[in-house]
């Protein structure tokens, strides 16, 4: 290595953070960051500040059997409950100001709300019953303070560890690729950070070694395991020009790849990304949590004043601060906070690992609507990999070999799958592609080119349709009738020939089309094939509604005419030409993650690839559905009875909800959220 490359080597960031996953140990509540180990360490010492109070402060009043009282111990109680307060509920507090400052009181709120009111309330009990020597005894709610702060802690640990959860999936991405690479420098390796490979740069990947980058082989060979990335159980070789996959498991072999994207741009990074934005992503049920709060505030507010002021004129000052401070510490909204992230949070991590990457969350809610799936052809229903079943000259001037070479010529420009297929048959054939001079894409159509002072047209039946170009149908009837693909040459309005080609459907296709169905969904099939393959497609996979010889924008023109019509649309892309549609559509669902439209314009990415994921992405978008209506009603269903009884509504029978009741009943819903959260499963 020269002294510029090592210069450059030591300028460059050496913060391995590859693909951005770190792992955040944050959360963010009413614009207030709460940071996992401080959440953690506060818990622990609350606890332990709160476990005195608890045993030196009686219980709803009552003097339990474990607790002790001796001259001086109410002042030890006031100042560990200060301490608690002011430490403890900190976050709260915290966050309950960035609510406010936004004028959107919510969870936090509601949190500081109670705990304040309960340390306000004891203030006051212990100055008239320590300091003025009240004639009648005030009840403190300090061990239900220190309960509270302790309970909304842990909950508050619990809601962030589970939501950290999720984010394992970004750890075994991340774990795909190894942290050193053997990098290759005027033919000899050294180990460096992941983070320094650029591309353009070479490196070496060894036996048994996963590849750390995105690349192609430009010395060695070997059979790689793709199973991580594309689904693909078997191994598959690689030679010289293949491309290998960060994340791959190299064979036997010793391989050397030069490297096409560096780790922040590379495969698993894209997947890491849309990983990353789904979690953090906020859907509207969620948002609607953040609603229920709000106007559970305003009603505990609400309630708490009128129940004041009633039992001030009807009762004393005493019960009136009682059952407004249980009012208020009841309506602590711990589990409603828990109860949508916790299934959001387990959703998008079995999402994750069953090829599915869930980028907006109300895709998942929209998915109960769906009564059509629109799907692409080529690469979505079928495998993308043409084989040539045919090809004839139907002109004088040309013969098949001429005919072949010009057209794997035109083809030459063309990343298209079938492009790659007859420019493979015409090396198999050993005929060497003519030289094409100005090779131009027709959108919709095909390509033009030149060639020898001539312009040549490799089109589709629509372009001869449209161009008003003969050609006797019985020439290609006995392809078509196989379902092949159809492309012909044309120069000067003739056709000179044609080269038919065939593509596979994909094995999991025709269940899956079954399946939609048995859903009472209905799948139509959309494609730029000539109609007669297209419907000799649609019956082998068994799907009735096809739409063909379709440009990119007729597709969403389809979309668009379904959901005009009242229909709500699943569209299923390869995320290149059908960004409008997949925008356009309720759900958009990109097959495969390679590409920067399926990370701009899919609501949801298959990253295997295979079109049956999305029964899967329907059956969890069902059961994440159902776990969050439960969790919304065990989150804050409990207030509807709790904030009228903590008023006194029953008080004329002798019943009474106490706060310290009420902070019983809200820490067992949020047990049962999260409980219920992780009975979650496909």
């Amino acid at each position: 290595m020269n002294n510029e490359e090592m210069h450059d080597m030591k300028n460059m960031d050496m913060d391995h953070s590859t693909m951005g996953m770190s792992g955040s140990h944050m959360m963010m509540h009413g614009g207030h960051m709460m940071d996992m180990g401080d959440l953690r360490q506060k818990f622990w010492i609350s606890l332990v500040l709160a476990i005195p109070v608890f045993i030196l402060s009686p219980f709803m009043g009552l003097n339990l059997p474990f607790q002790v009282q001796f001259p001086g111990s109410d002042w030890i109680v006031l100042a560990l409950a200060t301490i608690l307060f002011f430490y403890g509920g900190k976050p709260f507090i915290s966050g309950a100001k960035g609510e406010l400052m936004s004028k959107q009181p919510a969870m936090m709120t509601l949190i500081t709300m109670g705990i304040s009111v309960a340390y306000i309330y004891s203030l006051y009990a212990f100055v008239e019953n320590n300091l003025l020597h009240s004639s009648t005894h005030i009840m403190d709610f300090f061990w239900e303070l220190a309960s509270l702060i302790v309970i909304m802690l842990l909950g508050h640990w619990i809601e962030m560890k589970s939501t950290m959860s999720a984010g394992n999936a970004l750890q075994k991405i991340a774990s795909l690729v190894p942290s050193k690479v053997h990098m290759v420098h005027d033919d000899q390796t050294m180990d460096h950070d992941i983070s320094m490979v650029k591309a353009g740069n070479v490196i070496e990947v060894r036996a048994g070694e996963s590849v750390p980058l995105d690349g192609h082989i430009i010395s060695g060979s070997s059979y790689i395991n793709e199973s991580l990335i594309t689904g693909e159980s078997k191994a598959v070789k690689k030679e010289v020009g293949s491309k290998v996959v960060g994340g791959s498991i190299n064979g036997e072999g010793t391989i050397r790849v030069k490297v096409d994207k560096s780790a922040n741009e590379g495969y698993l990074s894209q997947i890491s990304k849309l990983v990353s934005d789904a979690q953090n992503n906020r859907s509207k049920t969620q948002m609607l949590a953040d609603k229920v709060s709000s106007w559970l505030f305003y009603a505990a507010l609400s309630v708490g004043i009128i129940a004041f002021v009633y039992w001030l004129i009807f009762g004393d000052m005493n019960t009136a601060l009682n059952r407004l401070v249980a009012v208020l510490v009841i309506a602590c909204p711990h589990a409603l906070g828990l109860a949508i992230p916790l299934v959001m949070s387990r959703s998008t991590s079995i999402a994750a690992t069953n090829g599915l990457i869930i980028r907006d969350n109300q895709a998942m809610e929209n998915s109960r609507k769906i009564d059509y799936v629109a799907m692409d052809k080529t690469g979505t229903l079928t495998e993308g990999k043409f084989t040539v079943n045919g090809l004839q000259s139907l002109d004088k001037s040309i013969d098949n070999k001429n005919l072949l070479a010009i057209i794997a010529g035109i083809e030459g420009g063309s990343s298209h799958p079938i492009a790659s297929s007859i420019v493979s048959y015409a090396k198999d054939k050993e005929i060497q592609p003519a030289a094409i001079d100005n090779i131009q894409a027709l959108k919709g159509y095909g390509m033009s080119a030149s060639f020898d002072n001539r312009q040549y047209y490799l089109v589709n039946m629509k372009y001869l349709s449209e161009h008003e170009i003969s050609l006797d149908k019985k020439l290609v009837q006995t392809y078509l009738d196989k379902g092949n693909t159809i492309s012909y040459l044309v120069a000067d309005k003739k056709v000179l020939g044609f080269v038919a080609l065939g593509d596979r459907i994909k094995k999991n296709t025709i269940e899956f089309i079954k399946e939609l169905k048995a859903r009472n969904i209905t799948p139509i099939m959309l494609t730029g094939d000539n109609k007669e393959a297209a419907a000799i497609m649609a019956k082998q996979m068994g799907i009735d509604e096809f739409r063909a010889e379709l440009l990119p924008e007729d597709k969403h023109q389809v979309i668009k005419q379904l959901e005009l019509s009242g229909h709500h649309v699943l569209m299923v892309g390869d995320g290149i030409n059908d960004a409008p549609s997949l925008a356009s559509a309720t759900i958009g669902v990109a097959i495969g993650a390679g590409t920067d439209v399926a990370i701009d314009s899919a609501d949801v990415v298959l990253y295997n690839s295979d079109p049956s994921d999305i029964i899967k992405f329907l059956k969890l978008s069902h059961n994440t559905y159902k776990k969050t209506v439960e969790n919304l009603w065990w989150g804050a269903g409990y207030n509807i009875i709790a904030i009228p009884l903590a008023a006194g509504i029953l008080a004329g029978i002798g019943f009474v909800l106490s706060p310290a009741v009420g902070a019983v009943v809200m820490s067992l819903s949020t047990v049962v959220v999260a409980l219920n959260a992780l009975t979650l499963k496909m």
